[in-house]
């Protein structure tokens, strides 16, 4: 008889009520993969669009859980060099290529990104499938609470601002929707490359603890206009780069915070996909407009390292129990978190 376990999964697109606890079948791995005796899954609100039935791709029923931590308890065909019982975090992207190698010539069609947990099952479970490829070894004794709370979030940030968005010592920049998992990140790593960091939330709760990240300036958007703020707090200069993936919301005002020069970073919309762009203000302050997702298994090993050696912290709220997989995505669907939701068997 096949072994089972614990899974949140959903078998219909909707709300947080199409996510059930239930048991099914533990997967096996397939050629280059492993299977993960999962410690740890977080939350991203990737887990809510592929949830509502954003993308095309998702199998159904659906396994969510695009970060995944755990210690290696099977290895499929060409994955036997990796060690039974090896503590991992798996870096989420898959064929992540596709942005930055060239193609195999014009006969070849270029494999496209896919995430776990999005074009593939997720960590939302006891066991989890990903590629031996995806792997990186935990350092002793670190959390897989933690490390599962990082990977997407950092590797994001780290390719928007640094890679993407070119920001260098001196700069100012301007993070929007600061109490996310991104932008949490995006703070430390914005005030280690030197940046002083402008930032926008909402309610004076969020204000205080964005402030106590290392955020040098922040802005309540729900008293405030935050670029008439930054216009007036950078002595009417604007800022260098936004960093935002609130979108429709506050596109207009993203683009007036912005000095002449300016670049704004484009990673999500959460609040719509349809941003106002005055024209004018692009091209008569020589703007650029970037767009970014993920990063490049390069770009997560590296940033993941500065995790492990402590110069970055990821900002998890609350740890729950797998079985509290549908409070998780209402919390998350509400707004009521700062930083990670991470889920544990």
């Amino acid at each position: 008889m096949a072994r089972r376990m614990r899974a949140a999964i959903f078998s219909e697109y909707g709300g947080p009520e199409v996510v059930d606890v239930r048991d099914v079948p533990v997967p096996e791995p397939g050629p280059d993969e492993v299977r993960l005796k999962v410690e740890a899954s977080s939350m991203n609100h990737l887990d809510l669009w592929v949830r509502r039935g954003l993308p095309i791709e998702t199998p159904m029923p659906h396994i969510g859980g695009a970060d995944i931590a755990g210690s290696v308890d099977a290895v499929g065909p060409g994955a036997e060099d990796v060690p039974l019982g090896v503590r991992v975090v798996v870096d989420p992207s898959l064929s992540y290529g596709w942005y930055d190698e060239d193609g195999r010539g014009p006969s070849f069609a270029n494999e496209k990104l896919r995430l776990i947990g999005e074009h593939t099952q997720g960590g939302f479970a006891e066991y989890a499938i990903a590629p031996a490829s995806n792997l990186l070894e935990l350092p002793a004794g670190f959390e897989a609470t933690d490390a599962a709370a990082a990977g997407l979030v950092f590797v994001t940030a780290w390719r928007g601002l640094i890679t993407r968005g070119g920001l260098r010592t001196g700069e100012r920049v301007l993070i929007t929707g600061a109490s996310g998992g991104v932008s949490t990140a995006a703070i430390q790593i914005a005030k280690a490359a030197g940046a002083k960091v402008y930032a926008v939330t909402s309610g004076p709760a969020n204000v205080e603890r964005v402030s106590e990240l290392g955020a040098d300036v922040v802005y309540d958007r729900k008293r405030v206009d935050f670029s008439r703020e930054v216009w007036m707090d950078t002595s009417k200069r604007g800022v260098d780069l936004v960093f935002d993936a609130v979108g429709e919301l506050i596109w207009p005002q993203c683009l007036k915070a912005l000095a002449v020069g300016g670049r704004l970073v484009t990673y999500g919309a959460t609040t719509g996909a349809r941003g106002t762009t005055e024209l004018r203000v692009v091209f008569w302050k020589q703007l650029s407009i970037l767009g970014t997702t993920m990063g490049s298994p390069g770009e997560f090993r590296t940033v993941m390292r500065m995790v492990f050696d402590g110069r970055f912290t990821p900002i998890v709220q609350e740890v729950l129990p797998l079985a509290e997989a549908r409070r998780a995505h209402e919390r998350l669907e509400a707004g009521d978190v700062f930083g990670k939701l991470v889920l544990v068997p």
